[in-house]
């Protein structure tokens, strides 16, 4: 199989880290590769349904560009697209990816190219297929659907084969319909998708995309695609399927049913985002054959430098580093935290402050302990995690976490049935002072399960003085 999206991952999977292809979407490149090249014992490209790919796209006719959609689509688009349908499992001849991620930053083509994968679904998908697309808002809902529309009607060998209506649209040929949901106002249980796809996912909560992926539990030829930029805001779905397939990159995780393309920076070009223009190159996979893109991006650049206020939305939505500006509560970037990292401290000696979060049973119990070093001017810091024992692999499942890894290398404790066995972590501030040879100063605590705790610390026969 041969096409501009083959060449494409190609070019990728060559490419040396450090250049203008950010280094996710090259390890995407080099697993992708080999099994195009018939090197992978688990999966197979299927030509034939290649064949196919390429006969849909050359009914659709590019609104804007006036050509086929094989000859105006954008290259990382064609190997998405080529990727997802066209990628087989050896063992069940199904496709191989159930789940695909899609980050890159605005004006890339993100909607136009989620509406080309639409179009091949209805034409391609099995008889009375449903298909659905969930936003944020009614808005972000209506672009998706129009974009649909648009290139329906631009297509002369399409438009009389399709029902478009305001709310679906209908394939005559396949009896597939499509129908826009809006996160806002759509219940979304309750509705089974052959494929879905997720847009501006870091802009909506984890529901959705469970709601739609427990519709398809029964489905042999599944498919959910997930799409966005980043958003100035932690609690989203996305984050967590970026960390997943990140994790399956780096082997912290076994599995073969993600493909995703992470056009963000890597990780040691953040801080420079002000003069390296590689941090464009990696958000904007477009700005490497269109120069004016790149002339915009730097325009938009030196106006988030001069700025604080534009700042947020450039570094978000154009070059896809999560970040939050004025008015908004942040976390420090995780790659600021890994530079902090030691392999080990010498607490012999050092007079520390704890701090203690206590909970029952979902969130984490935590027990922080610090101390400053006025001749390094450095602040140590140790965090010891506490989780009930019986929710140790229902918490590694759902968080995408090694908690049995942690628990091996002392930095979390399982304590308890379902529940955490306050006892325990009493127990192990009390003794802190002895296993560590370090004298504590005192210990904040959030009041939230914590006061019976507290009370026994500043009762116990070498008392811990605590402040709420």
């Amino acid at each position: 199989m041969h096409n501009k999206g083959t060449e494409y991952a190609r070019m990728c999977a060559k490419a040396k880290q450090g250049g203008k292809i950010p280094m996710y979407v090259i390890k995407q490149g080099k697993v992708w590769v080999k099994i195009l090249d018939g090197k992978d014992r688990t999966a197979y490209i299927d030509e034939e349904e290649g064949d196919r790919i390429v006969s849909c796209l050359r009914l659709m006719m590019h609104p804007d560009l006036l050509c086929p959609m094989d000859e105006g689509l954008e290259p990382y688009a064609m190997w998405l697209i080529m990727a997802v349908f066209c990628t087989k499992s050896r063992k069940t001849g199904r496709r191989l990816y159930t789940t695909a991620i899609l980050e890159i930053a605005r004006k890339n083509f993100k909607t136009f190219t989620s509406a080309v994968i639409f179009i091949i679904s209805m034409l391609l998908e099995s008889r009375f297929s449903r298909l659905f697309s969930v936003a944020p808002n009614f808005k972000l809902s209506c672009e998706l659907r129009d974009a649909v529309s648009k290139i329906i009607k631009s297509s002369p060998l399409l438009c009389d084969h399709f029902k478009v209506c305001k709310d679906y649209i209908y394939c005559h040929i396949t009896d597939v319909k499509y129908e826009p949901l809006t996160y806002s106002n759509d219940r979304l249980d309750g509705k089974q998708a052959n494929v879905w796809l997720a847009d501006e996912a870091g802009n909506m909560s984890e529901y959705p995309i469970s709601a739609m992926r427990i519709s398809q539990m029964k489905l042999k030829n599944k498919l959910g695609i997930i799409i966005s930029t980043q958003y100035p805001n932690n609690d989203n779905g996305f984050t967590d399927e970026i960390d997943h397939a990140k994790k399956l990159f780096d082997k912290a995780e076994k599995g073969s049913g993600v493909f995703a393309l992470l056009y963000e920076p890597d990780p040691s070009l953040i801080e420079h985002w002000e003069t390296d223009d590689r941090v464009l190159y990696h958000a904007n996979p477009t700005a490497v054959n269109f120069p004016e893109t790149l002339d915009t991006l730097r325009n938009d650049r030196t106006m988030a430098i001069l700025y604080e206020g534009k700042r947020q939305e450039f570094l978000c939505k154009e070059c896809n580093i999560s970040y939050k500006g004025i008015g908004s509560a942040g976390y420090i970037p995780i790659d600021v935290v890994r530079k902090c990292r030691v392999d080990s401290i010498d607490w012999e000696g050092r007079t520390v402050y704890l701090g203690v979060d206590l909970s029952q049973t979902d969130d984490n119990t935590a027990a922080a302990m610090v101390a400053y070093d006025p001749d390094e001017d450095m602040i140590y810091a140790k965090v010891t995690g506490f989780i009930p024992k019986e929710r140790v692999e229902t918490k590694t499942q759902a968080e995408r976490f090694d908690y049995k890894k942690a628990i091996r290398h002392g930095d979390c404790y399982a304590c308890g049935d379902t529940i955490i066995d306050y006892g325990f972590v009493e127990d192990y501030l009390l003794s802190i002072e002895r296993d560590f040879g370090v004298m504590i100063q005192g210990a904040g605590f959030d009041r939230y399960n914590a006061m019976s705790t507290m009370q026994k610390l500043e009762s116990a026969d070498d008392p811990i003085e605590c402040t709420e």
